[in-house]
């Protein structure tokens, strides 16, 4: 892209970001994965010894960035969007377990019952798995010059952000059925796929 602008004077703006989390985020994911798992009464696999760190950035405050970059950004330039909230994968697998604990108890759920699970809360169900071999230990960025240029900021906490999250997953059982059974992929065939007229 940055070939582009110097070259032909493309009008471009380019944007890093670090991770995204939020509703829809794709079931496979850290987040959504282990919400998921845990209100079906599956195992939490973390990897390694879960110390692996990544920067969360809630979706709202990525778009909200990515609107002001293309509104103000200066042509050619580069911006890193950060979340500023670097954390273990274990500490934010175990928060999600406290938030569930707050917003679906493990008393309270059905899938637990059903398949007779000897737990007393979610945490019981986080198991360590084998590190991926080359696993990054960490994620970060650097987002100053947004937030000094552009006067961009986060306006979610990790806390709040995350209890949105989950709440939201635990709205939304159909939109994650279609996903998971890839009826998604024919919706978006019939329309977004060009066909001869």
């Amino acid at each position: 892209m940055r070939a582009y602008y110097h070259t032909y004077g493309l009008p471009v703006t380019i944007s890093n970001c670090s991770n995204n989390y939020g509703p829809y985020h794709f079931p496979e994911k850290l987040i959504p994965l282990m919400i998921l798992n845990a209100i079906e009464g599956k195992s939490l696999p973390v990897y390694g010894e879960g110390r692996n760190v990544r920067d969360w950035l809630y979706v709202e405050d990525h778009c909200d960035a990515i609107w002001l970059i293309l509104k103000r950004g200066r042509k050619g330039e580069t911006y890193n969007i950060g979340g500023e909230c670097e954390k273990k994968n274990i500490d934010v697998v175990k928060m999600i377990c406290e938030i569930l604990e707050d917003l679906y108890p493990v008393k309270n759920n059905p899938h637990l019952r059903k398949l007779a699970l000897n737990i007393n809360r979610y945490g019981d169900l986080i198991t360590f798995v084998a590190d991926r071999p080359g696993h990054d230990l960490r994620y970060a960025i650097n987002c100053d010059k947004i937030k000094n240029e552009l006067g961009w900021q986060q306006k979610h906490s990790f806390d709040e952000g995350l209890r949105h999250t989950i709440a939201w997953y635990l709205k939304n059982h159909e939109w994650v059925e279609r996903v998971r059974s890839g009826e998604y992929s024919t919706w978006i065939e019939k329309n977004y796929t060009t066909r001869d007229a």
